[in-house]
């Protein structure tokens, strides 16, 4: 048997030493403060679940990711969490039960049976924001605009948005006729914008030239605010539905614009991400420092359908490791509370005193009997020494 260090971790699975656990922990309340003051209301759902109900509406792809067992007390499947939507769904669903829109926030681990070639991580620890029960656009502009403001409080700059919607191509599809099979390995092109390959697999489809022209064109509409007016144009013999998510995304792009002058932001007419989770507008956020999206979000309307009842959603979430990480010395004033250092004294005075100094936010070391180190090596800026008018504090 192939023995190993019992220090090692499994690939992908991290520890988080103290200074890193501290500033991850401070922004954490931080983001979860900012939620409760937009009236999002936190939810702690478990780790591990049924995996029917951890798979509602996600396709095939968290399949993959999800960590599967037989739980010894049922013989029934289980899972651990890979993504936490659809157990904050059933929430919405199940346990509010609110006619209205409700808003639900939530941090946590989850866990993926594999990392992928940009995030090796196999543990993030998400963190995210989710709206119930309104069906408009203006619902998806909240989520988006929570996100922003989520990014501007961790201290991140450069900030790029990228929208698309997913009701363009499942519109054109539609319309065109595309069999189950066609609209696949038509989604797989698309994904890897191989406009070659896009050309050549259309032209052997039995569907009209109009619906052809337009899928092909979806790979070109790609850019700034301009590339709406240009799907206007190249789209407009589209149905209805098409015509819808232009006008969605022709919406937020005004509203941003008013919101926001400076951001940077793209559209994507043929990005297609969790096309078979989403059910409209589709978002995330990128800033130059890493190489993939930092959060992400969408509408996935009626996910609450197998619990009972279908709600309008939309939500968006990120890894709070990675906000930790990247927001780490963004922002210099961010203090670490001055360390006291306390004798292994029984005297009341200093009881009291040591109370009241970490009531004020500073921290107190009590010495403990026999105890080995230095003051330095426990990075105490202070201690505490009696001198003939009682208990005080020195600087070190």
């Amino acid at each position: 048997m192939l023995q190993r260090n019992p220090w090692l971790l499994p690939d992908g699975v991290e520890e988080i030493l103290p200074e890193d656990a501290r500033h991850l922990e401070k922004l954490r309340r931080l983001l979860l403060d900012v939620f409760a003051s937009w009236g999002y209301q936190y939810v702690i759902p478990p780790l591990i679940d049924y995996l029917d109900s951890l798979l509602t509406g996600s396709g095939h792809d968290l399949d993959l990711q999800t960590f599967k067992l037989t739980d010894q007390l049922t013989g029934e499947m289980l899972g651990i969490r890979a993504d936490m939507t659809p157990q904050v769904a059933r929430i919405d669903v199940h346990h509010l039960r609110s006619e209205g829109p409700t808003r639900l926030c939530y941090a946590g681990t989850i866990l993926h049976t594999r990392g992928n070639h940009l995030e090796k991580t196999r543990s993030p620890m998400q963190i995210g924001a989710e709206l119930y029960g309104h069906a408009g656009i203006e619902s998806d502009m909240e989520s988006i605009m929570l996100m922003l403001e989520m990014l501007a409080m961790t201290g991140l700059e450069e900030v790029h948005l990228d929208l698309g919607h997913v009701s363009i191509y499942r519109g054109l599809s539609a319309q065109a006729g595309l069999s189950a099979q066609q609209e696949a390995v038509l989604f797989d092109v698309l994904q890897r914008k191989a406009r070659a390959e896009l050309a050549e697999l259309l032209g052997g489809f039995a569907i009209d030239q109009t619906y052809k022209n337009m899928l092909l064109k979806l790979p070109e509409l790609n850019g700034g605010r301009e590339i709406l007016d240009q799907a206007k144009n190249d789209l407009s013999g589209a149905g209805e539905q098409v015509q819808n998510a232009l006008a969605d995304l022709i919406y937020l792009a005004e509203k941003l614009r008013a919101a926001f002058p400076s951001l940077p932001v793209s559209y994507d007419l043929a990005e297609l991400r969790g096309y078979h989770y989403h059910t409209g507008v589709v978002f995330a956020a990128f800033i130059p420092a890493l190489g993939r999206e930092l959060a992400r979000g969408g509408r996935y309307d009626n996910i609450g359908s197998v619990f009972g009842r279908g709600r309008p959603a939309t939500g968006f979430s990120a890894d709070l490791k990675d906000l930790s990480a990247l927001s780490k010395g963004s922002n210099p004033d961010e203090a670490v509370a001055e360390k006291v250092f306390a004798p292994a004294d029984d005297d009341a005075a200093l009881s009291e005193m040591i109370r009241d100094l970490r009531a004020s936010g500073k921290i107190v070391i009590r010495q403990l009997p026999g105890q080995a180190g230095s003051t330095e090596e426990l990075a105490c800026t202070a201690r505490i020494v009696k001198k003939a008018r009682g208990w005080v504090v020195v600087p070190i």
